[in-house]
């Protein structure tokens, strides 16, 4: 796809049409209330929430999409002036409320923008979007793949948020005299919240604004802003910390859970250092430390590995919206784009997607045609499986190379398995 026709959660100047995946602060960072620029192109539920995170936003510039439809753009080439048409279908990304990713088609190919997701291998949303993606690309080929590589690392593994939901119900359940504090972002983990809800049969606590935007996605009832009426609290990620936590304990026994991904263990203080406000830092190395202020396995829960306690007063779950490794892997086969490219950068956990993939349709067909085979499209159309599975080509390939590959040593694999290194440029191999 030709620069300077569409920008996908990226809103310097220079593009003709706009799209956003979702409303999380790192996809609408450059987005204001004084957005002129050109339309913007998102789900109804995006559209719906926009405004109450930049009110006065000219709503007239919006544009939502119906889910799981072909959308033409007509746009005019950069390079030629000519006109094009450009179409754009977008697809449940089963993250946050109104989170979609974005398929697009044109004279350029497919081109797939993840946006950020996860879809879990056995929850039914994720069935339905898988379908509809394969239905839309019918039997072409993804040819660019900007893919969600949040976690795109094999030491991230977590469990379905249905299997972490009941871990933290069964923290509170543990816990029947405490009051119980959960953090929580401006948008996302509503479904938890709802199935803590209905387990336990009780209201759950939002600060006003949050409410708001719990009234705008229509749950009226279960949300309150009374904390006499329960004694479950969700409350920002921002406020959440250790001095809080011992705060409130001074005043009556109260937990805090974080429902997380990330592999977070406590920052440890010097000792002229004053208290911090700031809880957690990011970590790839998950080793256990003292009771007294790191992290420990909490067996209680049934699942040592994904139910961490890290203080006495504070425990994490793994619930993530972010797809772990092995979902990255199993979406990366499904599609076997020609090339892709990770959207995340910045984050201390992610890896280039290729630096683990390559790119699979390009080793595919280098495999293939080595052996005197057709196009990649035929090997496809034969496998008895469909996308998902793999070729005696693909066999072959990895038992030399294995999941990652990449040819590198065991030595390299292991280190990077074991402490989530990020691997330089000079080490990856397309």
């Amino acid at each position: 796809m030709e620069k300077g026709l569409v920008s996908v959660d990226r809103w310097a100047d220079g593009s003709q049409a706009y799209f956003l995946t979702h409303l999380h602060m790192d996809h609408t960072q450059g987005l204001s209330s004084t957005w002129a620029k050109a339309p913007i192109f998102c789900s109804h539920l995006t559209a719906k929430l926009l405004p109450f995170k930049f009110p006065n936003f000219n709503v007239s510039l919006l544009r939502d999409l119906d889910l799981g439809s072909w959308h033409s753009l007509s746009l005019i080439s950069p390079s030629t002036g000519s006109q094009i048409t450009l179409q754009v279908m977008p697809i449940d990304a089963h993250h946050c409320p109104g989170a979609v990713m974005f398929l697009f088609r044109g004279e350029f190919g497919y081109v797939l923008n993840t946006g950020d997701f996860r879809w879990e291998k056995n929850d039914e949303r994720a069935k339905l979007a898988r379908e509809m993606l394969l239905s839309a690309l019918k039997d072409n080929v993804v040819n660019e793949l900007y893919l969600d590589n949040t976690y795109c690392n094999p030491c991230y593994e977590f469990p379905s948020r249905e299997v972490a939901a009941q871990q933290v119900i069964d923290i509170i359940k543990s816990h029947p005299k405490h009051d119980i504090i959960i953090a929580i972002d401006t948008l996302g983990k509503e479904e938890l919240l709802l199935h803590i809800s209905n387990a336990l049969n009780t209201k759950i606590w939002v600060w006003p604004e949050r409410l708001q935007i719990m009234h705008l996605l229509g749950f009226h009832d279960i949300f309150t802003t009374k904390t006499s009426l329960t004694r479950v609290r969700a409350v920002p990620r921002y406020s959440f910390s250790i001095g809080t936590l011992e705060g409130l304990n001074a005043i009556r026994p109260t937990i805090g859970i974080i429902p997380s991904g990330l592999p977070w263990v406590v920052k440890h203080l010097d000792r002229d250092e004053k208290p911090f406000d700031s809880l957690f830092t990011s970590h790839h190395n998950r080793s256990k430390v003292s009771s007294r202020g790191g992290e420990r396995n909490d067996k209680s829960s049934g699942n040592s590995g994904s139910v961490k306690r890290f203080h006495k007063y504070i425990y994490s779950v793994q619930y993530s919206s972010h797809s772990c490794y092995v979902e990255i892997e199993q979406f990366i086969k499904l599609l076997q784009p020609t090339n892709m490219k990770g959207i995340v950068s910045s984050s201390s956990c992610c890896v280039d997607p290729l630096c683990y993939f390559g790119r699979p349709s390009q080793r595919l067909q280098h495999q293939h045609e080595k052996e005197g085979g057709g196009r990649v499209s035929d090997v496809h159309t034969k496998c008895k499986f469909g996308r998902g599975c793999y070729t005696k080509v693909e066999k072959k390939r990895k038992r030399v190379v294995g999941c990652l590959g990449v040819r590198v040593s065991w030595v390299t694999v292991l280190r990077r398995a074991q402490r989530g290194v990020k691997l330089a440029e000079k080490e990856c191999s397309e």
